[in-house]
């Protein structure tokens, strides 16, 4: 299903048939240094993948994770979306793109308008996203959207620091 075209890029949700691109996107370097080895190591692990995670969540909250495709060929780059996190209160802004497709503008041209799509279809206030330390590209990405470094937080107990980064007002202090 189709969520949102801009310019040059179509956001649809995640399928099956999506699976050699996600073997791929998810053994690159980048994705293993900073978002994590998700032990997809075959197509059918990433059909699991698929299924287990962004299309259970379509189901549950009606976003996630979406692929991102060039309109003009409709050749696969990256995926961009919203994540609802059991750890974290806010709705969490992802995305990832292949590296032979990065530093030609698709990851901010995505991320805004999946930023402009969730305040829009799902009214999101305030929306965050995480990224790893030392993770500098995507860093200058959230700064360039809008995002402002917040603090320190651990997705789980046993897991390394990440940085969380915020587009929306403040929380209420506690």
């Amino acid at each position: 299903m189709k969520v949102l075209e801009t310019e040059r890029l179509t956001l649809r949700w995640l399928e099956p048939r999506d699976a050699s691109f996600i073997l791929k996107l998810v053994n690159e370097p980048a994705w293993k240094l900073y978002i994590g080895d998700f032990g997809v190591r075959t197509l059918e692990d990433a059909g699991k993948y698929i299924e287990k995670g962004p299309v259970s969540m379509y189901a549950r909250v009606g976003f996630g994770l979406y692929l991102v495709e060039l309109k003009a060929t409709g050749v696969p780059v990256g995926i961009c979306g919203l994540i609802k996190r059991a750890s974290l209160e806010e709705v969490d802004v992802g995305y990832a793109l292949l590296e032979e497709f990065r530093g030609n503008g698709y990851a901010f041209e995505s991320a805004s308008a999946v930023l402009e799509y969730g305040r829009r279809a799902f009214s999101l206030s305030r929306m965050v996203a995480i990224s790893s330390k030392g993770n500098h590209p995507s860093a200058r990405l959230l700064g360039k959207l809008g995002f402002h470094f917040e603090r320190l937080i651990r997705l789980k107990a046993d897991a390394d620091e990440v940085e969380l980064y915020a587009d929306g007002p403040w929380p209420a202090p506690t």
